[in-house]
């Protein structure tokens, strides 16, 4: 037997946790892309949908819906062992250009273990792009409370297939599908 690490014991808590407190509700859309889309075109395309859909930017405690006032998008950072989630501040206000530069900074401090708590703290959504790994189809649970998450694949035959995780009691079928359709048509247009 081996013992898992302090960062596999946290992931394992909290993907039992999700799945345990939060009636999930998943919905795919494909997009027509022939290469994958970027972390940084990911994230820019929902921190914009995330700001036009307000209620997808929330959470769900102790039966109130929370609505955040601030866009901070959570994205996968994985290596062989298991993943973190630093956070990216008030994704909504920046370009492409920056969100580029800031996630390639926090990947590499990620992957060599140089980030503090603070940067892992006060994300409202999660964003995994699995193209990297070959993954075509692919999901994330929100991270509690998040109302939501998305997953991106690999191209499969000019196709992306994404892949939105809600929290059903505070996202439903309708509204969590005008975003999905947000986030699409936002990086179907290039235009995150």
């Amino acid at each position: 037997m081996q013992e898992p690490t302090a960062a596999e014991r946290t992931v394992a808590r909290r993907a039992a946790e999700a799945r345990a407190t939060v009636p999930n509700l998943e919905l795919t859309s494909a997009l027509a892309l022939d290469a994958p889309a970027s972390d940084a075109e990911l994230v820019r395309a929902c921190a914009l949908a995330l700001a036009a859909h307000p209620r997808v930017n929330a959470a769900y405690r102790d039966g109130r819906f929370e609505l955040y006032s601030r866009v901070n998008v959570g994205v996968v950072v994985a290596d062989e062992h298991t993943y973190v989630l630093p956070t990216v501040f008030d994704a909504d206000r920046k370009s492409l250009a920056e969100l580029e530069d800031e996630l390639e900074a926090l990947v590499s401090q990620a992957l060599g273990g140089e980030l503090a708590a603070p940067a892992f703290t006060g994300a409202t959504f999660t964003v995994w792009n699995a193209a990297p790994f070959g993954v075509a189809s692919a999901s994330i649970p929100p991270v509690p409370p998040q109302a939501a998450a998305l997953a991106a694949g690999a191209p499969t035959n000019g196709t992306v297939t994404l892949t939105l995780a809600c929290d059903h009691r505070i996202l439903y079928g309708a509204r969590a599908a005008r975003f999905l359709e947000d986030v699409r048509s936002r990086l179907d247009r290039g235009d995150p």
